[in-house]
């Protein structure tokens, strides 16, 4: 049963990453990226359910992803970092590694794949980060404490 339980959860997460970064396609892709499901990259601090549920959704996410295959294994590879960093925070910190690890990795990848300028690249993808996983993730995370033990049942 706690397998099921499992991989039910990283699904419905990898879904639902999905499936924002797609309605939010927009603001999704880019150096100066809002994209609102890395809300949900606070989710390993409470089930590490969420780690393979945010890297099938982050792969899923770039398959459309305007810089081609490349982003699906430099933009995956950098959610998995960040994922695994984030279920090992204090809780006060779990925000930041989706934040540092993207603006280093995709602001690297940005730079190779678009000639654009490195540091401020990474700026600006640290900018768009920090207001979705800050601004967001904060309050997020606190609704998801609230209800932890409905959403993420330890039986």
């Amino acid at each position: 049963m706690k397998k099921v339980r499992f991989i039910t959860t990283a699904a419905v997460i990898a879904a639902l990453y999905a499936a924002l970064t797609y309605a939010f396609a927009f603001m999704s892709y880019g150096a100066v990226q809002f994209r609102i499901a890395e809300i949900l990259t606070v989710l390993p601090y409470f089930t590490p359910a969420a780690i393979p549920g945010l890297v099938v959704g982050c792969l899923l996410s770039n398959i459309g992803s305007p810089l081609g295959p490349i982003d699906i294994l430099v933009g995956t590879s950098a959610t998995l970092i960040a994922s695994l960093l984030s279920r090992i925070m204090p809780k006060y910190l779990v925000p930041f590694p989706p934040i540092i690890c993207n603006a280093v990795i995709v602001g690297l990848e940005l730079y190779f794949l678009t000639n654009a300028p490195l540091v401020p690249t990474m700026l600006y993808v640290a900018l768009g980060e920090a207001v979705v996983c800050l601004i967001g993730g904060y309050p997020f995370m606190y609704v998801v404490d609230r209800f932890k033990d409905k959403l993420f049942p330890q039986k």
